[in-house]
C-alpha cells in the first residue's frame, strides 16, 4: 500500500510539473494567412455588458486586486503568440490588456502560455488575456464606444495579392469600427516589415477624418515604442533576417461635435 501511495504522489507531482510548463510553439504552428471575411465559428456576446470578463481576468472581481472592476483598455489585434501582451503586462500592471487572434492553434497557445505564467509567477500576468475572434467583425460586441486607449497592429498579414487587399486589417471600413471603440486621444501603433503595407496603412489612417499621424518627436518619450519592434515572434524573425521595420503611430481625434 505504501508503494502504491508513493507512486501516486510521484504521478501527481509529474502532472503538476506539466501544468507549470510553458507550451511549446512547435505544437501550435499554423499557416499565417487567414481569410477574415469568411465565416468562422466564434462565440461572441450580444453586447459588451453581456460578456463575463472575470472568465479571462479572475482578479477583476477581487476587491484587493490592482485590476478590480477594471475594463479592457489596451488591445492587440492579431496578437500572434502573445509576445507584446507579456511585454506590456508588467509595464501597465493596473490596465487590462487583451489580445485578439483569429487562428485557432495560435490563440490556444497564447491562452496556455498566460495560464502557465500565472501559475509560475503568482500575482503576475493577471492583467493580460487572449480570445479567439474576428476583430474585423465583432469589436462592437466586446467593447463600448470610446473604451480603448491603446491599440496595436504588429506585423499584420500583408495579403500581397491586389485581389486580397480587401482582407487587410486596415481599410476604410475597419478604421471606422476602430474609431468607434477608441477613446478620443487614444493611440494606435502599427509596425510592419512590408513597405507597401506600411504605405497602405499610413495612407488610410491619414485620409480618415478621425485619425491623425503622431510625429517622431512626440514618440521619443513613449516607453511602448521600443518594445514594438521585437516583442513579437515576427519582429524577432525580421531582426534575424536583417529586414526593415516600418513604424507608424496615429492618434484618435476628437469627435467633430466635441
Amino acid at each position: 500500500m505504501e508503494v502504491k501511495k508513493t507512486k501516486r504522489l510521484i504521478d501527481e507531482d509529474e502532472i503538476e510539473k506539466k501544468e507549470l510548463s510553458l507550451p511549446q510553439k512547435k505544437y501550435y504552428r499554423q499557416r499565417a494567412h487567414s481569410n477574415p471575411i469568411a465565416d468562422h465559428d466564434f462565440d461572441y456576446p450580444s453586447c459588451p455588458d453581456a460578456y463575463d470578463w472575470s472568465a479571462l481576468y479572475p482578479d477583476v472581481i477581487n476587491e484587493n486586486s490592482k485590476i478590480y472592476n477594471k475594463s479592457v483598455e489596451m488591445l492587440d489585434i492579431g496578437c500572434g503568440y502573445g509576445g507584446l501582451l507579456v511585454t506590456l503586462s508588467p509595464m501597465f500592471p493596473t490596465s487590462l490588456i487583451l489580445g485578439m487572434e483569429i487562428r485557432v492553434k495560435v490563440s490556444q497557445y497564447v491562452i496556455e502560455r498566460i495560464k502557465a505564467l500565472r501559475v509560475n509567477q503568482p500575482n503576475c500576468y493577471e492583467n493580460i488575456a487572449c480570445i479567439r475572434t474576428n476583430a474585423i467583425k465583432y469589436l462592437p460586441n466586446f467593447f463600448k464606444k470610446g473604451q480603448i486607449k491603446k491599440m496595436f497592429f504588429l506585423y499584420p498579414d500583408p495579403h500581397f495579392k491586389k485581389s486580397k487587399h480587401k482582407w487587410r486589417i486596415i481599410n476604410d471600413t475597419t478604421l471606422s469600427e476602430y474609431a468607434y471603440v477608441l477613446a478620443e486621444g487614444a493611440m494606435v501603433y502599427t509596425v510592419t516589415d512590408v513597405k507597401d503595407l506600411h504605405e497602405w496603412m499610413t495612407q488610410h489612417f491619414s485620409e480618415h477624418c478621425l485619425f491623425e499621424p503622431v510625429d517622431e518627436e512626440c514618440l521619443k518619450e513613449d516607453p511602448i515604442v521600443d518594445k514594438l519592434y521585437e516583442s513579437s515572434e515576427e519582429g524577432k524573425k525580421v531582426t534575424r533576417n536583417n529586414g526593415d521595420k516600418f513604424l507608424a503611430v496615429f492618434r484618435r481625434k476628437k469627435n467633430p461635435d466635441s
